[in-house]
C-alpha cells in the first residue's frame, strides 16, 4: 500500500472527528440529526449547518482522490448530504397543504414546523405548541439545495418534487412583508411569542430566492421543466426592506449576532459594502466578549437571573440581564468564515486562536465548541458592575454541533484544503462586487399609424404594435395570469403562485413560449386601473423614477432591461401628444436621463442584449405533453389578443331640444352639495397658524371642518340654509373650453339616443360657493332634479345632483332611463361622469367620484406594506382627534373600510389619502434618504399642511386652499408632497384652466412669489406695484418647524438619547401624559418600540410647530445629561413649562431691546395679551420664527429655561455655587 501524502492523513483526521462528531448521530431511515442524545427532534436550520461540513470535506477529498478509497470516501460523505437533504424534504413534503394554504394566509398557524421527528421524520409538536414560522430556515434549506445542486449532487429525483421545491419559494416569496419568530424562534425578545419582522429572516429569503432563479435542479441532466423561477422583484423587495433595516434586526432587538450569517456565509445577501461593514462593527463592538458574542442585547437565555420555571420574561425583568448576557462561541465560527471569504488571514487567524483558547478538549484529544458560557450565580453582581472581568463557564450541549460543523469548515479553508469558491460555487460572496453600469432600453411603440405620424413630426421614429410581429406585446397583467400557472400539480394539491403582483424587473426581460417571444408593458402603465393612470405627466414622472430603479436593482441579472411603452389614443390630449411626453422622449433619445444611461431604438434591436426566459412550465407536463401548451392558456392567449375595448355609455348624452333655460334658482340650490363633504382643516386654531390672509379668522369649526359649521351631517337640511354667498374663488369648470354636452334619454322613444353636440355657452359655476338654498330644493321631486341633470352642461353640477341622489336615495336608486335595454342607476350615472371627469382632467371631480363609486387605488396594499416594512408606521384621519393607525399590512378590503371610516362622509379626502399613500411609497423607494428619523407618517396632518402652504403661498383662505389642493393634477400632487417632505421652498404658477404647476425656487430673492395669477385676475398686484422686501425670510424658521412637526421628524439619535434624560429623572410629562422611567428597563436605547412609546406622546400635541418646540427642550435636557452637569434630575419634568418659561424670558427680552415681538405679545407688562398674535399654545409667533442657534435663538431660551429650573430644584442648602450656564 502506498504512503499517504501528509494532506491524505490529515483529512483522514478530519473524517475521524466529523464521522465520531457528526455522522454516527445520523439516523439510518430519515437521514436526520437529533438534538442530542437525550432529543430526538431534528431541526431543520440546525441539521444545515451540521451537514455542511461533511460536504466540506466530500469536497476536499475529491481534490485529492489519490486512492481508490478517497473517491470511495468523497462518495459516502456526498451520499450522507444527500440522504439528509432528503430526508428534510419528505419531512415538509408530508405538509405540503400547509404550504399550499400559507401562500394565501400567511399565518403562523399554516406555517412548515421548524422541527420534526428524527426517526419517523413525522411532526413532533402541534401547530400552536411552538413558533414554527421561521422563514429563515426554510430559506436556509433552498439555500442550500441551491449550492448543493450546483456543486454537482443530485438531490431532486422528480417534477413533483420540482413542484413541491418551486412552491417552497412561493412560500418564502412574502419574507418582506411577513413577521416571524426568527433565528431563535422566539419572536420579540420579552419571549411572549409575538412574531416580528427579522431582518436575518429576510435576508435568509432574499439569497435563496436569487440562488434558486434560473437553477435546474436535475443538475446537467435536466431539461426546461426541472428549473425553478423566480420574480425577480420579489427578492428585490426582500432587498430594499434589508437595507432599510440594517443593522437592526428587528423592533424589539436593536442589533443580533445572527445577522452575521446574512452579510457574510452562507447568504451574502447584503450588496453596499459599507452596509456590511457597519453591521459587522456593531456585532463587536456591542455584543462581542471574550467568549463569543452576545445573540442581542438582554437575552435572558440561561443566564443565572433567568426563572427557570417559565418560558416569558416579565418586560421590566429585561434590564436584570444587561451585561450578564451567555457568550455564544457560534459566532467567532462566523467571523472566521467571514474573514476566510475576504481573504483576510490575519483576522482569520486572530479569531481562530480565540476560539481555540476557549474549546473544550475531551480525552481523546478532540477539541469541542460548547453552546454558551455563562456567568456563574454567584459572580453575577461583580460581572453585572464591571462587565467582561469575570471567569465563565460553558453550558448546554457540548459539542454544539451547528458551530462545530462551522469550525471544521473554517479549519479546512485555513488549511488550504478547500477554496472558497467550492463552498459557493454560486459566487454568491461576489454580489457586493462593484458591477459596470446598467443602460436601460427603452422600445416605445405607437398603437397605430396615426399616432407614429403625429410622432414623426417631432423626428421621433417608432414603430407599430403590428409592425414588430412575430414579437407580441401584452400588458403586464397577462404576464402575471401566466405565472398562477407555475408550481401547480395535481398529484400533491398545489395550486402555484397566488401574487398578482409582477414588478418591473420581470416586465423588463423578453419572454418565449415555444417559437412565440412576448414583450410586456410595465403595469403602471396600465389605463385600466385608476385615476392616477390617466394623468399623462405622472405618469411620465414615474417612468423616469423606474428607469432609475431599473438602474440600482438590475445589477446582478443577466442582460439589460428592456422597458416596452405603447403610445395610445388615451394619452392625446385634446389630439394632439401632450409636450411633457416630447421632451421626456426627446432626453431618451440623447441617451441619458437623470443620471441613467438610457437607449432608444426598436424591439428587434435589443433581441440579442436582453434577457429572454422561457416560459416552459405552460407545457401540459401533467398530461404528458410538455410541448403542448396546457388547454388553458391556449385559450387565455387567443381570447386577450382577440378582445378589443367595449364602447362607452351614452346615457349622459344631450336630449334634442331640452330647454336650455330651466330656472336658475335651482341650479343655485344643489350648490355645493360635494363642498359640504369636505374635512381638510386650515383653521388656525387646530393647525396653530396664524391667518396671513387679510379678514377675519375663520370660527373654529367642530372636529372635522364641515364647510358649513351648522350642517352636522353631508345632505343639506331646509331649516338651517345659509345665504352666505363667497364671491371669491376660482372655477375649475370656467376652462375657456365648452365642456362636453350632456344628454339623458327617458325611455319613451325605442330609437336609439341621438348624439347633438350643443352649442351655447356653458353657465359658470363658482366651485368656492356653500350656500344652499335647500328650502327650494327639499320639496322639489326627484324627477325634477334628473331634467335638472339633463340640462346641465357643468360637471360640477352633475356631481352636485348626483351627491345629493345618492345621498337621499342611494348608489342603486333606479333612475327609471333605459340604456340599450337596461336599468340605468345613480350608480351607472356616476360611472359616465368619472370617465368624463378624468378625459377633461377636473381632478377635484375626479377624486370625489372615485371616492363615491368606492374605486380603490391597485397598488393601496403594495404601498401602505412597502411603507411599513421600511419601519414606518401610518396614521390615516385628521388629527388630533380622528386618527387611526395602521402597523401591521392589511388586505386591500379592510385598508379602504378603515381610511373611509377614519374621514367619515368626505369621499374626496379618502381618495387623496389612498393617492397620497402610494407617492409616499414611490418615493419611500426611489428616494429612502427624505424619511430619515421619522417613524411615523401622519397623513391627516400632511394634507392639513399641503392646504395650509397653499393658503400660505396663494394668499387665500382655508377653505379656498382645500379646494385648490384637491383640484391639483395627480403630477402635482405628487410635486407637491414632495417639496413638503424635502422642505424645499416653492412657489405655484398658474397654467390656465384652475390649474396649478408647483415649481422650486432656487433663490429665495427673486422667487417671483407674488404672480400667482389666477383667470387672469391677480391676487396680489403685480411686482410693480408692491415693492417686495425677500418676503421669505420672515416666517421661514415657523415654517420649516411646522413641516417638521407634521412629518414627526427628529434630531439625529433623538430616541436613544431621550432614553438618556429618562433614566436620569422620574418621568417626563407632556401634554399630561407620562413618559415613564420604567421603560428603560424594558427597553435598551436604541430600540425601535422605545421610539415609538416616545412618539406616541409626543403626537397628543395637536399643534406641530409647538411639537417641535418640545422637541427642542427635550434637546436642552440631553445636553445637560450628556454633559453631565447635574447628577440626577430629580422628579418628573413637564417638559412644556420649559417651552412656556423661555418664551417668557424671550419676551422680556424682546421687550429690553424693542423688537419685533413688541408689537404683539411683548407690549407693555400684561402678560394677558400673549395671545395677541396667535402663536400655537400661547407661544409668541416670533419665538416660532427664531432660528435655532445665535444668542436670540430658541436653543438659547431653552437652556436658560433649564437652567432656571435646575436652579429651582437644587437641594436648599446646596452650596450657593452659580450653576455655569454655558452654551456651545
Amino acid at each position: 500500500m502506498r504512503t499517504r501524502s501528509n494532506s491524505g492523513v490529515r483529512l483522514d483526521y478530519y473524517q475521524r472527528i466529523i464521522h465520531k462528531l457528526i455522522l454516527d448521530h445520523q439516523q439510518p431511515v430519515t437521514g436526520l440529526f437529533p438534538a442530542s442524545p437525550q432529543n430526538d427532534h431534528a431541526w431543520i436550520r440546525d441539521n444545515l449547518y451540521c451537514i455542511l461540513a461533511v460536504w466540506g470535506l466530500s469536497m476536499a477529498f475529491k481534490k485529492i482522490a489519490d486512492q481508490d478509497e478517497d473517491r470511495a470516501k468523497t462518495y459516502e460523505l456526498e451520499q450522507s448530504c444527500v440522504k439528509l437533504m432528503r430526508g428534510l424534504l419528505m419531512a415538509m413534503m408530508q405538509q405540503k397543504d400547509k404550504v399550499e394554504k400559507f401562500k394565501t394566509t400567511q399565518h403562523s398557524l399554516d406555517s412548515l414546523h421548524a422541527k420534526y421527528s428524527s426517526t419517523t421524520g413525522q411532526i413532533v409538536v402541534k401547530d400552536n405548541e411552538w413558533g414554527h414560522l421561521q422563514i429563515d430556515a426554510i430559506s436556509l434549506y433552498l439555500l442550500i439545495l441551491a449550492q448543493m445542486t450546483a456543486s454537482g449532487l443530485q438531490i431532486v429525483f422528480s417534477l413533483d418534487e420540482v413542484a413541491f421545491i418551486q412552491n417552497l419559494v412561493f412560500y418564502i416569496e412574502s419574507a418582506y412583508c411577513t413577521p416571524d419568530y426568527g433565528i431563535w424562534e422566539r419572536g420579540d425578545k420579552t419571549n411572549h411569542g409575538l412574531p416580528e419582522l427579522n431582518a436575518s429572516s429576510i435576508g435568509m429569503a432574499k439569497a435563496a430566492l436569487e440562488a434558486m432563479n434560473e437553477l435546474d435542479l436535475f443538475g446537467a441532466r435536466g431539461g426546461p421543466s426541472s428549473v425553478i423561477h423566480v420574480l425577480a422583484d420579489e427578492a428585490q423587495k426582500c432587498q430594499a426592506v434589508l437595507q432599510s433595516m440594517l443593522p437592526r434586526e428587528s423592533n424589539s432587538k436593536e442589533l443580533d449576532s445572527g445577522l452575521l450569517s446574512i452579510i457574510s456565509y452562507p447568504a451574502f445577501a447584503v450588496d453596499d459594502p459599507q452596509l456590511i461593514a457597519k453591521t459587522r462593527d456593531a456585532i463587536i463592538t456591542k455584543l462581542q466578549g471574550k467568549y463569543g458574542c452576545k445573540r442581542f442585547l438582554r437575552d435572558g437565555h440561561k443566564t443565572p437571573r433567568e426563572d427557570p420555571n417559565r418560558l416569558y420574561y416579565e418586560p421590566w425583568e429585561l434590564r436584570m440581564f444587561e451585561n450578564i448576557e451567555c457568550e455564544w462561541p457560534l459566532f467567532f465560527c462566523y467571523l472566521i468564515l467571514d474573514y476566510c471569504f475576504q481573504g483576510d488571514k490575519i483576522n482569520g487567524g486572530e479569531y481562530m486562536q480565540k476560539l481555540e483558547k476557549i474549546m473544550i478538549r475531551k480525552d481523546d484529544g478532540i477539541r469541542l465548541v460548547p453552546e454558551l458560557y455563562s456567568v456563574p450565580a454567584d459572580k453575577a453582581d461583580l460581572e453585572q458592575s464591571e462587565p467582561g472581568t469575570q471567569e465563565r463557564i460553558p453550558l448546554g450541549r457540548c459539542p454544539f454541533i451547528w458551530a462545530q460543523s462551522l469550525y471544521i469548515l473554517g479549519k479546512l479553508l485555513q488549511e488550504g484544503f478547500l477554496a472558497v469558491g467550492e463552498l459557493d460555487p454560486l459566487n454568491r460572496r461576489l454580489c457586493s462586487e462593484k458591477k459596470p453600469d446598467v443602460v436601460v432600453q427603452i422600445v416605445i411603440l405607437a398603437e397605430d399609424n396615426d399616432i407614429r405620424d403625429k410622432l414623426l413630426e417631432y423626428d421621433l421614429h417608432v414603430q407599430t404594435i403590428s409592425e414588430v410581429a412575430p414579437i407580441e406585446v401584452q400588458p403586464a397583467r397577462v404576464l402575471s395570469h401566466l405565472y398562477t400557472y407555475l408550481g401547480r400539480n395535481k398529484k400533491l394539491g398545489l395550486s402555484g403562485r397566488k401574487s398578482r403582483d409582477v414588478g418591473i424587473l420581470s416586465t423588463s426581460k423578453l419572454y418565449s413560449l415555444n417559437d412565440r417571444i412576448f414583450a410586456f408593458t410595465p403595469q403602471f402603465s396600465d389605463m385600466k386601473r385608476f385615476y392616477i393612470a390617466s394623468d399623462y405627466e405622472l405618469m411620465v414622472d414615474t417612468l423616469k423614477a423606474e428607469i432609475n430603479f431599473l438602474k440600482s436593482s438590475w445589477q446582478n441579472l443577466l442582460g439589460r432591461p428592456l422597458v416596452v411603452l405603447t403610445l395610445n389614443k388615451m394619452h392625446l390630449d385634446q389630439g394632439r401628444i401632450p409636450m411633457a411626453m416630447i421632451t421626456t422622449m426627446k432626453k431618451l433619445k440623447s441617451g441619458y436621463i437623470n443620471g441613467t444611461r438610457v437607449t432608444l431604438g426598436n424591439l428587434g434591436e435589443f433581441l440579442s442584449t436582453s434577457a429572454i426566459t422561457n416560459l416552459s412550465f405552460l407545457g401540459s407536463q401533467e398530461e404528458g405533453y410538455p410541448d403542448k401548451l396546457n388547454p388553458q392558456v391556449q385559450c387565455y392567449l387567443e381570447e386577450h389578443l382577440l378582445k378589443s375595448f367595449s364602447n362607452k355609455m351614452s346615457v349622459l348624452q344631450r336630449v334634442p331640444g331640452a330647454k336650455h333655460g330651466r330656472a336658475l334658482r335651482r341650479r343655485m340650490s344643489v350648490r355645493g352639495a360635494i363642498k359640504k363633504t369636505r374635512s381638510i382643516n386650515v383653521d388656525s386654531d387646530t393647525l396653530g397658524m396664524e391667518g396671513e390672509y387679510v379678514g377675519p379668522l375663520l370660527e373654529r369649526k367642530p372636529s372635522l371642518l364641515e364647510v358649513d359649521p351648522t350642517h352636522a351631517g353631508r345632505s343639506p337640511s331646509p331649516e338651517e340654509a345659509k345665504k352666505k354667498v363667497f364671491t371669491k374663488g376660482t372655477s375649475t369648470t370656467n376652462l375657456g373650453v365648452a365642456p362636453p354636452t350632456i344628454e339623458i334619454t327617458k325611455d319613451q322613444t325605442s330609437s336609439p339616443p341621438k348624439e347633438v353636440v350643443n352649442k351655447s355657452p356653458p353657465v359658470l359655476r363658482n366651485r368656492t360657493v356653500s350656500e344652499s338654498q335647500s328650502v327650494v330644493y327639499a320639496e322639489q321631486e326627484t324627477d325634477e332634479l334628473l331634467a335638472m341633470l339633463r340640462e346641465t352642461e357643468s360637471l360640477d353640477e352633475q356631481g352636485d345632483i348626483l351627491q345629493y341622489l345618492v345621498d337621499t336615495h342611494g348608489l342603486d336608486f333606479n333612475t327609471d332611463m333605459l340604456e340599450n335595454g337596461k336599468v340605468v342607476t345613480v350608480k351607472d350615472l356616476l360611472k359616465v361622469l368619472y370617465e368624463k371627469a378624468c378625459t377633461q382632467k377636473l381632478w377635484g371631480l375626479v377624486r370625489h367620484t372615485a371616492g363615491m363609486l368606492g374605486k380603490r387605488v391597485e397598488d393601496l396594499a403594495k404601498a401602505v406594506t412597502d411603507l411599513l416594512v421600511r419601519q414606518k408606521q401610518i396614521t390615516v384621519g385628521m388629527p388630533p382627534n380622528n386618527e387611526h393607525t395602521i402597523t401591521a399590512p392589511l388586505p386591500e378590503n379592510e385598508l379602504r373600510q378603515l381610511i373611509h371610516l377614519a374621514y367619515g362622509d368626505d369621499e374626496s379626502t379618502a381618495m387623496l389619502t389612498q393617492e397620497l399613500l402610494v407617492y409616499l411609497a414611490m418615493f419611500i423607494r426611489t428616494e429612502p434618504q427624505l424619511f430619515l428619523e421619522m417613524l411615523r407618517l401622519r397623513v391627516g396632518l400632511i394634507i392639513q399642511v399641503m392646504a395650509t402652504e397653499l393658503s400660505r403661498t396663494l394668499s387665500c383662505d382655508g377653505e379656498e386652499a382645500s379646494e385648490h389642493l384637491l383640484n391639483l393634477s395627480p403630477f402635482e400632487m405628487k410635486n407637491l408632497l414632495y417639496h413638503i417632505l424635502s422642505g424645499k421652498e416653492f412657489a405655484i404658477n398658474s397654467v390656465g384652466r384652475g390649474n396649478f404647476s408647483i415649481v422650486s425656487n432656487k433663490s429665495n430673492r427673486y422667487g417671483k412669489k407674488s404672480q400667482i395669477v389666477l383667470e387672469g385676475q391677480s391676487l396680489q398686484g403685480s411686482i410693480d406695484e408692491t415693492p417686495m422686501v425677500e418676503p421669505d425670510r420672515q416666517g421661514q424658521w415657523l415654517r420649516r418647524r411646522r413641516l417638521d412637526g407634521a412629518l414627526n421628524r427628529v434630531p439625529r439619535d433623538f430616541y436613544p438619547r431621550v432614553w438618556g434624560v429618562l433614566e436620569k429623572c422620574q418621568g417626563l410629562i407632556i401634554q399630561g401624559k407620562i413618559l415613564q422611567p420604567h421603560l428603560t428597563q424594558e427597553m435598551t436605547p436604541g430600540e425601535l418600540k422605545f421610539a415609538l412609546a416616545v412618539e406616541t406622546v409626543l403626537n397628543s400635541i395637536p399643534q406641530p410647530e409647538y411639537r417641535q418646540l418640545v422637541v427642542e427642550a427635550l434637546m436642552v435636557l440631553t445636553l445637560v445629561v450628556e454633559y453631565k452637569a447635574v447628577a440626577h434630575l430629580g422628579e418628573a419634568i413637564e417638559v412644556e413649562l420649559l417651552v412656556h418659561k423661555a418664551n417668557q424670558i424671550f419676551l422680556e427680552d424682546q421687550g429690553l431691546c424693542n423688537g419685533d415681538a413688541t408689537l404683539c405679545c411683548a407690549k407693555g407688562a400684561e402678560r394677558g395679551a400673549a395671545l395677541v398674535c396667535g402663536g400655537a399654545a400661547a407661544v409668541c409667533q416670533h419665538l416660532y420664527d427664531s432660528a435655532p442657534s445665535g444668542s436670540y435663538g430658541t436653543m438659547t431660551y431653552l437652556a436658560r429655561a433649564t437652567a432656571a429650573l435646575l436652579a429651582a430644584r437644587r437641594p436648599p442648602g446646596a452650596p450657593d455655587a452659580a450653576l455655569d450656564c454655558t452654551i456651545t
